[in-house]
This record gives structure tokens, C-alpha cells and sequence, in this order.
């Protein structure tokens, strides 16, 4: 089965081609289209076995994107298809399933109607996700699409965890709760990092660590996530690039009060003006803040000791919820290539059985290895997440099971 993937932004798409079987897939291409909706347009296309294409026009919508996308797919040059037939599916990503979906789903009119309903909880992301698919109806109206959720893993929290100590009401009338993110991500290599260690993803206590620009941790038990650092917006737990992670509430409230800003300005303050780039006034660049605290930047230095400490915080509280830990996976951007991260926050975690490996970790970005001394309690990996896998994975089981 051949299966597009798409992630759309509110200006960008990123895409995938994977053919998928039982038990194999292959990657045929991948790429972006960026600045949709400005003069130029920018697609960047790369099959697989072929050089990378680039094309700049503008691009005045998500239909226009897809189409150009589905050009490329198809060119006889570096195109991966002969034509549009061969493409038996489309998958997606959307940000919110609420509490809706506990899994993905193959869309129809009540999906539809469900991912709109969330778009005030995610503004900024499901009206982009809901373009792509409305796009995709429009130019191949008779293919099958699935959608998948980053919410969705976290359906299995417990309501001790996910609920937050206000008036009942405010749950039951707005739906407030911790909903976390990076679902797809956290699953992913949860079992990933089970398949590299030999441990049984169904009865293994994991924790997986999520750590890039935006970064979450999640506690997975026996299979399914327990409990995560991301709240009811992605703006909770830890620091991020640019968003602040978890703070008193009180302070948010008096620095409004103080610098006079409205309720949007703000959640610009929380998402867009805080983190590691607020606090140093550099880089939300993990690389860059690295370099600026080796040329003696104390801002630096600082950051990089707070942003250690609350991701180490996290291990903890986790270890304890679930009464230990078989296994620590670091993934995303800053997790997979930012080796020193990796050093500092489980230096300190022998107590809870971690025998952490310096000389097996120095130097190592972009690959899979294990961490963590062959007599350590506590398993240490690096995975490198894949989550356009996991959509296509789910889009071939969902349809699959369909035409049984």
C-alpha cells in the first residue's frame, strides 16, 4: 500500500511517501512546501535514490500545495510514481483529538465534525490539519484518508492524573485537563527503545523523553502512557526554545498585571517569548547556547543547568509514579544529537539503577545505541523518532482492517 503522508502547518506542509506492507515499508520520498500563502513559495522535494528537487512559485493555499507536491510525485524525472493511481491513501497528523479519539481514525463526516470542535483548543494547528484533508478530498475525492492524533496516546492517563485541582465544572463545561503531546513520538520509540533492550513493551515500566524546540516527557506503563509533562496547551513542563514550561501561575498573573498585556499577548509571551531564547536573549538553538556558555556566557551556563535539572525532575517524579523504570529513551532534535544532554541529566540517576555509559554516548547524533552499561538496571537509549512511520503504519492497519 502505497501512503502520502502529510503534516500541515498553518504555512508549511511536510510530506512522505511510504509504501507499506505487513511487515516491512519502504521510503519513497519526502519533502516540504513552505511560505504558502506568500509571493513565493518554496518546495523542497526528495526522492529517494534521486537527486533533490527544488522549486520556488507561489503557493496561495493548502490545495495549491498538495497539488505541487502531487506534480512532483508524478514528474518524470524526479517523480517516485507513474501516476496518481498508485497512491492508495492518505494519512495525517492532527495536533487535538480531544477526548474524541483514543486512537486514529479513518476520516469521515464525524471525524470531521469532531477535529473541528477541537480547534479552539488548538488554533494554531487543527484548521491547518483540516485544510489538508479538505484539500485532499477536493483533487482525489474517492481516496481513503486517516488521521492521527498527538493526543490520542494519552487517552490512557487516569484521571488523577490529567485532571487539575479547579471546580469541577470548568472540566466538564470547557473540557480543561492535561491532554499532552507528542503522543505518536512517545509511542514510537517507547517501543523502539523496548525492541533494542529486548524488553516487552506490554509489561515494561519507560520513560521516553521528547526533546527538541518543543519537548515533553511522558511516563508509559505496561504499554500506555501514564502520565506527561505537557498540560492543556504544550506551554507546560518543561523549558522549551521559546516556551516557558511550568511556573507559578501567580507570577503569570502578576507579570500581566505589571507590563499591562491582554490575555493574547499573554499566551505570544508564553509560547513565543520565554524558554531558552527568553532567557538568554540568544538562540532557542540548543547549539548555539552550548557554544555561547563554553565562551563563558553565564546566561548560558544557567540555562543549560536549569533546562538539565527539570528534564532530570521529570526521570524522577516518573520513577516514583510508577514504582521504577525498565528503560529511559531520549529522542526529538536536541534528544537524538545533543550528546552533553544526555551526560548531565543522567549523571546523578545511579541511585535508581542507571549504570550510564560516557564513552558509548560521547559524539553520538542521529543514530539509534544503547546508553546504558550491560549490567545496568535501568536501560538508557537514543532512538530517532519517526512519526510519519507511525501514521502510515496506522493508516495501513485501519484500512486494512476495513477490507477484511
Amino acid at each position: 500500500m502505497t501512503i502520502l503522508v502529510l503534516n500541515c502547518g498553518s504555512s508549511s506542509i511536510k510530506y512522505q511517501v511510504i509504501d507499506m506492507t505487513s511487515n516491512s515499508h519502504k521510503l519513497l520520498a519526502k519533502g516540504l512546501v513552505e511560505r504558502i500563502g506568500q509571493h513565493e513559495g518554496v518546495l523542497k522535494h526528495r526522492p529517494t535514490g534521486k537527486d533533490t528537487f527544488e522549486l520556488i512559485e507561489e503557493v496561495p493555499d493548502h490545495t495549491a500545495g498538495i497539488n505541487i507536491i502531487l506534480d512532483a510525485l508524478t514528474d518524470p524525472v524526479h517523480g517516485v510514481l507513474e501516476n496518481l493511481s498508485e497512491l492508495n491513501a492518505v494519512g495525517h497528523r492532527v495536533a487535538h483529538g480531544g477526548e474524541y479519539f483514543n486512537d486514529s481514525a479513518i476520516v469521515n463526516a464525524d471525524v470531521k465534525k469532531k477535529i473541528e470542535s477541537c480547534f479552539e483548543l488548538a488554533p494554531l494547528h487543527n484548521p491547518a490539519h483540516m485544510k489538508g484533508i479538505q484539500a485532499i478530498e477536493h483533487i482525489l475525492p474517492t481516496i481513503p484518508q486517516v488521521v492521527t492524533f498527538d493526543t490520542s496516546f494519552h487517552q490512557s492517563i487516569p484521571a488523577y492524573n490529567y485532571l487539575y485541582a479547579i471546580p469541577y465544572k470548568y472540566y466538564t463545561d470547557y473540557g480543561v485537563r492535561k491532554y499532552g503531546f507528542h503522543g505518536t513520538s512517545h509511542r514510537f520509540v517507547g517501543m523502539r527503545g523496548c525492541e533494542m533492550t529486548g524488553l516487552d513493551f506490554e509489561k515494561s515500566k519507560v520513560i521516553t523523553c521528547h526533546i527538541g524546540n518543543g519537548a515533553s516527557i511522558t511516563a508509559i506503563l505496561n504499554g500506555k502512557s501514564y502520565d506527561t509533562s505537557m498540560g492543556f496547551t504544550p506551554a507546560d513542563g518543561l523549558i522549551m526554545g521559546t516556551r516557558c514550561g511550568e511556573i507559578d501561575p501567580g507570577a503569570l498573573i502578576y507579570i500581566g498585571e505589571k507590563s499591562g498585556r491582554t490575555y493574547e499577548r499573554m499566551n505570544e509571551f508564553i509560547n513565543k517569548k520565554c524558554g531558552v531564547e527568553g532567557f538568554t536573549d540568544i538562540s532557542s538553538d540548543m547549539r548555539d547556547i552550548e557554544n555561547a556558555a563554553a565562551e563563558g556566557n553565564e546566561r548560558a551556563r544557567l540555562i543549560l543547568d536549569m533546562y538539565f535539572e527539570r528534564i532530570k525532575k521529570f526521570i524522577g517524579g516518573y520513577a516514583a509514579q510508577m514504582g521504577g523504570v525498565d528503560l529511559i529513551v531520549f529522542t526529538g532534535g536536541v534528544g537524538e544529537n545533543q550528546w552533553p544532554m544526555r551526560e548531565a541529566v543522567c549523571e546523578g540517576l545511579e541511585f535508581m539503577g542507571v549504570k550510564f555509559d560516557k564513552a558509548a554516548n560521547h559524539g553520538v547524533k542521529g543514530q539509534d545505541k544503547i546508553l546504558s552499561m550491560p549490567d545496568s538496571k535501568v536501560k538508557v537509549v537514543v532512538a530517532s523518532t519517526d512519526e510519519e512511520l507511525v501514521i502510515a503504519s496506522d493508516t495501513f492497519r485501519l484500512l486494512k482492517k476495513r477490507s477484511e
